[in-house]
């Protein structure tokens, strides 16, 4: 039996079905359900059921579930920690980010961290969802979780710095010529936005809304480069973080008036380990420009 085994049979359990389970995993559906079957058949129990509403843990695989969990937890804490005597850190680093925050400051930081600690092996994926980003920490998947602060931001998130969003326009548009442009200046314009759930969603419609202004959806995308594409191409405009914009499409992104702004915070697992902290204040000394990150 491997730990891998046993995070997937806890994210069956969440989910209630493989696919969703590999959603959650980032991984491929049939990879789930190997070894999910792999794991019945070294432990000789069923540890699902299959039933109208999806898959519910069977009366042994509840209690099998329980101890998978602390195993998890703690193997997860035990491979963030510094080997003993040795200034080293080893073991495995799973970070999420929230699609569009902290694009230059989390690989910059990331490679300090790798520099002085090779033998640390660190997973980044992306997940545009407030909610989702919620829910991996309260199931304790993620040592660390970078996104927009809101309305599930837990209160020990460690505010790092505010992201500017910008809007962009399609070339040759009558805004072009105004170095800021007023957010009632954009009344009536057809909008690219992004996926329901997203958390950049969320900040358009907020703006929005404060401004007294309803969108009209033009299209709808997962990426952000995607998005200051179609924007440019003419589709309709996009509020993007400055940041995340393109080489080659600066000449088509304005500033707001008023200025728009995120806050962004990391939030680290309960008990964090030391690559968490150790990543948690590259990360702030990355936001702030310190020359400590040229160690």
């Amino acid at each position: 039996m491997s730990l891998r085994q046993y995070e997937y049979a806890l994210a069956v359990a969440e989910e209630g079905s493989v696919t969703a389970a590999a959603e959650v995993l980032h991984v491929a559906q049939p990879s789930v359900s190997q070894q999910i079957r792999g794991l019945e058949r070294e432990l000789g129990v069923r540890l699902f059921d299959r039933t109208p509403t999806g898959l519910v843990p069977t009366a042994v695989g509840r209690a099998f579930l329980r101890e998978a969990e602390v195993a998890v937890s703690a193997s997860r804490r035990a491979r963030a920690t510094a080997r003993a005597g040795a200034d080293e850190l080893v073991g495995e680093l799973v970070v999420a980010v929230q699609m569009g925050f902290g694009t230059p400051q989390l690989p910059r930081a990331l490679g300090v961290l790798r520099r002085r600690f090779p033998r640390l092996e660190v997973t980044v994926f992306e997940e545009p969802s407030s909610v989702e980003m919620e829910r991996l920490g309260r199931r304790n998947v993620l040592d660390l979780a970078l996104m927009a602060s809101c309305e599930q931001t837990p209160a020990d998130a460690h505010h790092l710095g505010d992201e500017e969003f910008v809007v962009v326009l399609g070339a040759g548009h009558r805004l072009l010529d105004a170095e800021r442009v007023a957010l009632r200046e954009l009344a009536g314009e057809p909008w690219v936005r992004f996926d329901r759930d997203s958390a950049l969603d969320g900040v358009l419609l907020a703006v929005l809304r404060d401004n007294e202004l309803t969108p009209t959806t033009a299209a709808r995308v997962s990426q952000t480069a995607t998005a200051v594409r179609w924007a440019a191409h003419g589709l309709g405009v996009t509020l993007v973080p400055a940041s995340v914009v393109p080489h080659g499409y600066e000449h088509l992104v304005r500033p707001l008036l008023p200025a728009v702004s995120q806050p962004v915070v990391a939030v680290i697992r309960q008990r964090p380990g030391p690559a968490e902290a150790a990543l948690l204040e590259l990360l702030r000394q990355t936001w702030h420009g310190s020359a400590a990150l040229a160690g």
